[in-house]
């Protein structure tokens, strides 16, 4: 029989599971809110896959309540299958996002041009700061900061650095608590897994019960 502090580490994994899931959709919905920063930071794609792998967490703890609740060891098999692509699907978007911030001084000039001129103002007015590079590259003149090319070139503040500084924090800490829910899924694998012995273990003594004629063990 699984002993019931087997059963409570399993359900601690679980829990953590159902707790990544919520914070990893809920951010990921809050995060696409308007807010200068946050929207410059993070990219859609990014947002998309926190989406899909808070809906993933969400599924396999709901899974796993169903699964651990049905007799036999193959349940829980299926419960591994679910926690490998669970694995998978971490790997996959944090080295996404870790990736990302190996070339952010050239990715961030790429989006901060792609800006309407009222977005680039209000960003240079946040950061004061003018241009991004420079004072004449992607520079958009208006606002408080910069509102002509002798305020920028005399401000000799470019947005580069301060956007890749917020960025850059905020990048690490996802893709690192990204990569810290896979200790979850870990430890939650190895509890399933002893789950599993334990059932195996159950169903070899019944079958030898059974030969024995139902008289059980001296």
């Amino acid at each position: 029989m699984v002993s019931k502090r087997l059963m409570l580490a399993w359900s601690f994994f679980v829990i953590c599971l159902l707790a990544a899931g919520i914070v990893t959709l809920v951010l990921s919905i809050v995060w696409r809110q308007p807010n200068l920063l946050f929207n410059l930071t993070f990219s859609p794609v990014v947002l998309t896959g926190g989406t899909v792998l808070g809906i993933i967490f969400l599924a396999t703890f709901v899974s796993s309540i169903v699964l651990v609740t049905i007799r036999g060891k193959r349940p829980l098999v299926m419960l591994n299958w679910l926690l490998l692509v669970n694995g998978i699907a971490i790997l996959f978007v944090g080295t996404y996002i870790w990736f990302s911030t190996l070339h952010e001084r050239n990715n961030y000039h790429n989006m901060f041009g792609m800006q309407s001129n009222a977005a680039k103002i209000a960003i240079q007015d946040t950061l004061m700061c003018c241009g991004y590079f420079s004072a004449t590259d992607e520079v958009a003149f208006g606002g408080t900061f910069c509102p002509n090319a002798t305020a920028a070139v005399a401000a000799n503040s470019f947005c580069v650095t301060p956007i890749t500084k917020f960025a850059d924090t905020k990048l690490n800490d996802v893709f690192s608590t990204m990569y810290g829910f896979t200790s979850i899924v870990i430890g939650l694998f190895l509890a399933n897994m002893c789950v599993i012995k334990k059932r195996q273990e159950e169903e070899r003594f019944e079958r030898i019960d059974v030969k024995r004629g139902g008289q059980g063990f001296v």
